[in-house]
């Protein structure tokens, strides 16, 4: 089976194209062997643990601050004597509304920094103390981001339907609704001497005029729509397949903060303070028509809490203005642009040019063009390598923004320059990590190819200048691509890569696969044709392309095999499917001891 699969996927000839299509459900079976794995429940733990470890361990100390939170305020508010009268009025409902408030301010803090990526590729690149593990954690910034944003949406539910009760209690109790006591609480303030306990002040105010005309109900209402436009909008299939939506709506973001730092202002929650001589509720709760009239019962004073949310957020808020402030500033700086270039499969290549720009392999630009928005900014993976005098992104034309721009420039006369171009950053991902490791993996889709164009690039550069500094012993690149046009523009860079290594006699550093993954009957026809050729009929070069997928259990098998003592670095830029895949298969096939072959999986994230 094992012979068979692999005649079957590595085509030369027609009637080899043909079973590879017929049996293409095959790769998805196991052979016997696969079957026959067994593993021991420690190792597979301990590679759990040495791949997911430090993410686990922040997952669980944010969940227990939360936790911690709620309960530690949930408590406060339920058993404290200065709540007690506020409690007899609204209930548990007191207790419901400022538990969750509490992990608001506390979630509130977290969320932009995740979004603040010059201080995050500040933590990454500057610090010594900021290792592999740490720089792994960083680069799943916009998956904390998210998780952070659900619990902001959780709690603000929790707190928005605990003020509701509150605001209808509230209204009844001034009405006279509820006992005595209740009554009474509720009419304090209407004499001088006077504090008031009950935040509605009319008599006759319904619940909708009081969401609508106090500080915290107008600013509450505001932020709670402004959370759910930014956290509908931010689903995936929005956020995929109309970008500007997400972009534009995310930005209510500025009104969030705003309407949440004046949002307690209003002081509606009030508790009890010291009197003298001291009214104690214990005693006077059972006589509230003898308030001020006995010596034991004093009128009781109220007043409300001082909003401490602004604490929370001022620094946060001040780390991200300085974000944006230094991204005016890279808006502003001149870029120019050395060559515009149209590759096949409507893909667009600039090479860049800015004063003062440095770049690493792997990393990210932001790139703003204001002839199409002037408030739009969209992440590219730079393909140029350091040593390159020039920095370039290649653009496939996907949504609105990339069309606009490409149509825009295919308009242009030769060698003219194309319209204004910011550009922020660059910014540090995964892939900066690649020659850390003595051997790396490289998995691209489609697009996704390009930060690895950049470490390709860099590797030739370094054996051409015989870098001493180059620790990667062996590179294992595998392209996987719909169509044969998206292949073109790639080829070449591959092509010398070829006769480089040849030439040093090095050809076993660089390992790559291509891979097909849809045909139609023509190109089979033209396979047919010239197969017995030295060269692919596809890309030119001498390795044959793989039509379907890669069997990922032989592909790691065969790693490990060929790395026994070495650690290994798994770099994706590609769907979210594929990344769980290919993050199963680092842990199955891992070995507990350090000594011994390990995969590290990373994932390229926007």
């Amino acid at each position: 089976m094992p012979q068979c699969v692999q005649e079957c996927v590595h085509v030369q000839a027609w009637f080899q194209a043909t079973c590879c299509i017929r049996t293409h459900s095959a790769f998805r079976l196991q052979t016997l062997s696969e079957l026959l794995v067994t593993w021991c429940p420690s190792e597979s733990m301990g590679n759990w643990i040495i791949d997911h470890g430090p993410s686990a361990l922040i997952l669980l100390v944010w969940t227990g601050i939360n936790t911690f939170l709620f309960v530690y305020f949930y408590l406060f508010y339920d058993r404290g004597d200065r709540f007690f009268y506020t409690r007899h009025i609204i209930g548990s409902a007191l207790s419901w509304a400022r538990a969750p408030a509490a992990v608001l301010n506390f979630n509130c803090l977290l969320v932009l920094l995740p979004v603040c990526r010059n201080l995050l590729s500040l933590l990454r690149g500057s610090f010594v103390c900021c290792g592999r593990s740490l720089r792994k954690q960083l680069d799943k910034n916009l998956t904390f981001h998210k998780l952070v944003g659900y619990m902001i949406g959780l709690m603000t539910a929790v707190h928005t339907i605990a003020h509701l009760f509150n605001v209808e209690w509230f209204t009844r109790s001034r009405q006279g609704g509820f006992d005595i006591l209740s009554t009474t609480l509720s009419r304090l303030g209407e004499l001088e001497n006077e504090t008031y306990l009950n935040p509605v002040r009319d008599p006759n105010a319904t619940p909708t005029y009081v969401a609508f005309t106090t500080i915290g109900g107008l600013t509450g209402v505001i932020i709670t729509l402004a959370l759910i436009l930014m956290i509908t909008s931010s689903m995936e299939v929005i956020r995929r397949s109309y970008f500007e939506v997400f972009w534009y709506i995310h930005h209510l973001f500025i009104i969030f903060f705003a309407g949440l730092v004046i949002h307690g202002a209003g002081r509606m929650v009030r508790s009890q303070t010291p009197t003298n001589p001291p009214h104690n509720f214990t005693v006077c709760k059972d006589q509230p028509l003898e308030w001020g009239k006995v010596p034991e019962c004093p009128i009781p004073q109220f007043a409300g809490g001082f909003p401490q949310t602004w604490m929370w957020v001022i620094g946060p808020m001040f780390l991200y203005l300085c974000e944006r402030l230094l991204r005016f500033i890279r808006y502003l700086q001149s870029v120019t642009y050395r060559k515009i270039i149209m590759r096949p499969s409507n893909v667009l290549e600039l090479q860049l040019v800015k004063r003062g720009f440095k770049m690493e392999v792997g990393q990210y630009i932001f790139m703003n063009c204001p002839a199409i928005s002037q408030l739009e900014w969209h992440p590219f993976t730079m393909t140029s390598a350091p040593e390159e005098d020039f920095f370039s992104v290649h653009i496939r034309s996907v949504g609105d923004w990339t069309e606009k721009l490409i149509k825009m420039l295919e308009q242009l006369p030769e060698g003219a320059q194309g319209p204004k171009m910011a550009v922020d950053g660059p910014f540090g991902t995964a892939s900066e990590d690649v020659f850390d490791y003595e051997v790396s993996v490289l998995v691209g889709c489609g697009i996704g190819v390009t930060p690895f164009a950049s470490i390709l690039k860099s590797i030739w550069y370094k054996f051409k200048q015989s870098s001493p500094k180059l620790r990667t012993k062996k590179i294992y690149f595998y392209w996987l691509c719909r169509e044969t046009h998206a292949f073109e523009w790639f080829a070449d860079l591959l092509q010398v890569l070829e006769k480089e290594m040849a030439g040093r006699g090095m050809e076993d550093f660089l390992t790559y696969n291509l891979y097909l993954t849809g045909w139609d009957e023509n190109h089979t026809a033209h396979v047919t044709v010239h197969f017995d050729k030295d060269t692919d009929v596809v890309t030119g070069l001498k390795q044959k392309t793989y039509y379907g997928r890669p069997i990922w259990d032989k592909e790691f098998q065969e790693i490990r095999k060929e790395n026994p003592t070495s650690g290994v670095g798994v770099f994706l830029c590609g769907p979210e499917t594929l990344a769980k895949t290919l993050e199963k298969k680092c842990v199955k096939y891992s070995d507990v001891d350090p000594r011994k072959t390990n995969f590290y999986f990373n994932k390229e994230n926007f």
